[in-house]
């Protein structure tokens, strides 16, 4: 079974043609600048082959057409006819109360992402034209829509009820629903295998622009870091994660600021980036650390700090802890953090050994041999994980 994986941003559409049977990546890419001048489509294969082309764009449907195009051509195509591609699985972030697990696309599914587009503004509407485009162009394939907040749906009522009036949460379902799930589930499930265990109680650290933690006690998530939108939780890249909701409205007042003003600084001029004053890429921060810039120092020790917190705190939640994963491009990529993290658990057990830390990219475990708590690496695989469900679905 051959499936295509579709992540459909504004201007922008993420892509991989996955051998299921093998779970093998064939090829990948994305067309970038769609609807702007300049749209190009960048192209690899599994056997090194690489291309990158101009070519208009005007829309998601030219950028399917494209994409369809390029998988089948004679030099960089990788499949002979559309009708090798099985199935598509779309990335979609919010399913909100009524789509709690991946499902095959119909009608009622889209329109209930349409109706779950005020929760997701940012990308709901994107990841619901993939999914159009990808019918106009492959018709009668399966479409699977996986959402970021499924896995998630396992949480306990305690976990995600906001302590609001209670007629919020019934007309406007405001609640906890948490993102970065397919990533959560994939590190999840890769943990259980290497432990060989699915009895576990871990918690999965996705840390990167955007980060987040989750409890999963055997499988099932019973607490995470995000909330109502991917702005909670921990102090981010560009994002000021939680903070007393009265310093919104002070602000606010103080500044002049409407909603849409606030939210744009929550969201996009906060987080370590508004700490530091240097850069929301750690590698950034890491430099300016050496040149002594106390800020960008600040900014580092606040993070890991929020890290170690929730670490603390989800395994009161779960009764214990058997291990802690670092994942997706922070977490699988800089070692200083994760010791920075990992410094000051030693009560709970956690020791992780510094050669073994030294590790960058790839799948490994970091705690030394004496540690109660096992520490891993692990890359994230949004796009097989996706490809996972997808199959599953289809058949």
């Amino acid at each position: 079974m051959t499936i295509l994986v579709v992540n459909a941003g504004s201007s922008s559409l993420k892509y991989q043609l996955i051998d299921m049977d093998h779970e093998k990546v064939l090829a990948k890419g994305v067309c970038d600048r769609i609807g702007i001048q300049g749209s190009f489509i960048k192209h690899s294969t599994y056997d090194d082959k690489s291309v990158t082309n101009e070519i208009e764009m005007k829309s998601h449907k030219d950028a399917i057409t494209t994409v369809i195009k390029i998988l089948t051509h004679k030099e960089w195509g990788v499949i002979k006819s559309l009708s090798e591609i099985s199935a598509v699985g779309h990335r979609v972030l919010h399913g909100g109360s009524k789509l709690f697990k991946s499902v095959i696309v119909d009608d009622d599914v889209i329109k209930i992402i349409e109706e779950c587009i005020e929760l997701g503004p940012l990308h709901n509407p994107h990841n619901l034209t993939g999914i159009k485009a990808c019918q106009q162009i492959l018709k009668g394939v399966p479409q699977v829509a996986v959402f970021d907040t499924a896995f998630h749906q396992t949480m306990p009522k305690k976990a995600y009820i906001y302590a609001l009036p209670y007629e919020y949460y019934q007309k406007y379902k405001i609640r906890k629903y948490g993102f970065h799930g397919t990533s959560h589930k994939y590190i999840s499930e890769r943990t259980a295998a290497i432990l060989g265990s699915d009895k576990l109680k871990i918690v999965t650290c996705h840390l990167g622009n955007g980060s987040s933690l989750a409890a999963v006690d055997c499988g099932k998530v019973v607490d995470t870091s995000m909330g109502f939108t991917p702005l909670d939780g921990m102090a981010m890249g560009t994002r000021c994660g939680s903070v007393d909701p009265s310093v919104v409205t002070y602000i606010m007042n103080k500044e002049n600021l409407t909603p849409e003003q606030m939210d744009t600084i929550m969201n996009k001029k906060s987080g370590v980036l508004a700490v530091s004053g240097v850069s929301s890429d750690f590698r950034d921060l890491e430099a300016a650390i050496e040149q002594g810039n106390e800020r960008a120092k600040t900014a580092v020790e606040l993070f890991t700090y929020q890290v170690k917190k929730l670490i603390g705190s989800y395994a009161c939640a779960m009764g214990g802890l058997d291990a802690i994963i670092f994942t997706a491009g922070i977490g699988e990529n800089t070692p200083k953090i994760r010791k920075m993290i990992c410094e000051g658990l030693e009560f709970m057990g956690v020791s992780i050994d510094d050669a073994k830390n030294q590790t960058r990219g790839k799948e490994a475990e970091i705690s030394s041999d004496g540690s109660k708590v096992k520490v891993l690496v692990i890359p994230t695989n949004e796009e097989l994980a996706i490809a996972k469900e997808t199959k599953k679905l289809v058949g």
